[in-house]
């Protein structure tokens, strides 16, 4: 990142484990493991099933045409990311409970009713496509697998202490280098890769518009800000030691540069992961004149015939991880932004009993999900108008956070740079066209 860019850099002199230093403990776990955290796992959450199949589509449809897309939206998405994680570290609050308490509650119940809407619809599809995956590596029913998934996120969210949890879903997020690993059986045309990542050529045809709005429409999402901000009060709850940084504005340095790096390799390696996935696309489907991919398990059969059966196990074995990351985080960000704009007690550090409407949205949310994949409801078209709701709610959302990150009266003495500022807003912009666009192209 550009040095001059004031806090878009992460601070170079400041140990951003110091902040985890608890002079009562000893630090015991690996310094980069203690670091990477509510970025890390926001980044790879993004790679779910859904983006999957997008990253595929347009690989398979577009060959590397569409690859420029990740480095553009990289440093667009880590900066909207690090102003949620902000807002949340700062405030002691996450984004719905920011709007609660800042604007209108008609503002806050709007954006957290459509968020709802679309995690749900975005659950049923991702436990889908799992179920689809585990059927293609083992065989058996899909129903099956759908209810024993929903069940276990359940389980996962409701019963498994915080610490633990987190620990859990850090790990899952191993389940991404499966797409790494098969990059390793295909051929690329790396000479066409570059040039495509630095020197796009871009068409203005309906289809590939198309694919560039499903991309952003895919990497800079609301159930995003929710999480990554929510997650910050939670290690704040989880860690006595810190406060929020309105009222200890000393914690900031090292705070800020936590969050800096948490998440510029938390997206970084959401990106890296969705590149592999669309050139594995582009190597094999396209360059075999199969263009046309429907869902993520659909991809990872197609991949067979052409790069061999190795290459779809890792395929469809990704799928079940990066699925089990990503639906604890849809439902998740979902309660926390339904149980703040409602001011009821949340936190997946609370037992159940202490936080009973807050864990019985987690679940409703995710059986909602499981039964959409028993009803005549086509699960491409629900996943479609579930990313044109992501978009448009994404679009007021953004301006929302912009607006609170610079005010004194929400961040005190840490409202955001002149570097955050320009990207967030560049990022709101890019996302207002492309709600536009959504918008457009499904009436034509």
């Amino acid at each position: 990142m550009p040095g001059n860019l004031d806090d878009l850099e992460t601070f170079p002199n400041a140990d951003p484990i110091a902040e985890d230093a608890d002079p009562a403990v000893e630090q015991t776990k690996p310094r980069l493991l203690g670091i990477l955290g509510p970025g890390l796992i926001t980044g790879a959450s993004d790679d779910d099933p859904s983006g999957i199949a997008t990253y595929s589509q347009t690989g398979a449809q577009f060959g590397y045409a569409t690859s420029w897309t990740l480095l553009f939206s990289y440093p667009l998405m880590s900066a909207v990311q690090i102003i949620s994680a902000r807002l949340g570290r700062t405030t002691g609050r996450g984004i719905a409970g920011n709007l609660q308490k800042y604007y209108p509650n008609w503002l806050a119940y709007t954006g957290v009713g459509l968020l709802l809407i679309a995690n749900t619809i975005n659950i049923g599809a991702d436990i889908g496509a799992m179920g689809d995956a585990i059927k293609l590596i083992v065989g058996g029913p899909q129903i099956a697998y759908v209810f024993a998934i929903g069940a276990i996120c359940i389980l996962l969210q409701v019963f498994m202490a915080y610490k633990r949890y987190v620990n859990v879903l850090k790990w899952l997020t191993l389940a991404l280098f499966a797409y790494v690993a098969t990059v390793f059986f295909v051929k690329i045309d790396w000479a066409e890769l570059s040039k495509s990542l630095v020197l796009p050529q871009i068409t203005f045809s309906a289809d590939y518009i198309t694919a560039i709005v499903a991309i952003f429409g895919t990497t800079i999402s609301p159930y995003l800000f929710f999480w990554q901000a929510s997650q910050e009060v939670e290690d704040m709850k989880a860690k006595p030691h810190r406060d929020p940084l309105k009222h200890a504005p000393e914690q900031a340095e090292v705070a800020e540069s936590r969050i800096g790096l948490d998440t510029y390799v938390g997206m970084g390696f959401s990106n890296l992961i969705a590149l592999t996935i669309m050139v594995t696309a582009a190597a094999t489907l396209h360059a075999n004149g199969v263009t046309d991919i429907q869902s993520s398990a659909q991809a990872a059969a197609a991949l067979k015939p052409v790069a061999g059966a190795a290459a779809e196990f890792l395929f469809a074995l990704g799928i079940v991880g990066t699925g089990l990351l990503a639906v604890p985080v849809l439902a998740g960000s979902a309660a926390y932004g339904l149980g703040e704009a409602l001011r009821w007690p949340t936190g997946l550090d609370r037992k159940p009993k202490e936080a009973k409407a807050f864990y019985a949205t987690i679940a409703i949310a995710t059986l909602i999900g499981v039964g959409l994949n028993m009803t005549p409801i086509d699960p491409i078209k629900a996943l479609y108008w579930s990313a044109v709701i992501n978009g448009v709610v994404a679009v007021p959302i953004m301006i929302v956070m912009m607006l609170m990150a610079r005010q004194e009266r929400i961040m005190g003495e840490q409202t955001i740079g002149s570097g955050l500022t320009i990207f967030g807003w560049l990022a709101t912009a890019v996302m207002t066209v492309t709600a536009v666009a959504m918008i457009v192209t499904s009436f034509v």
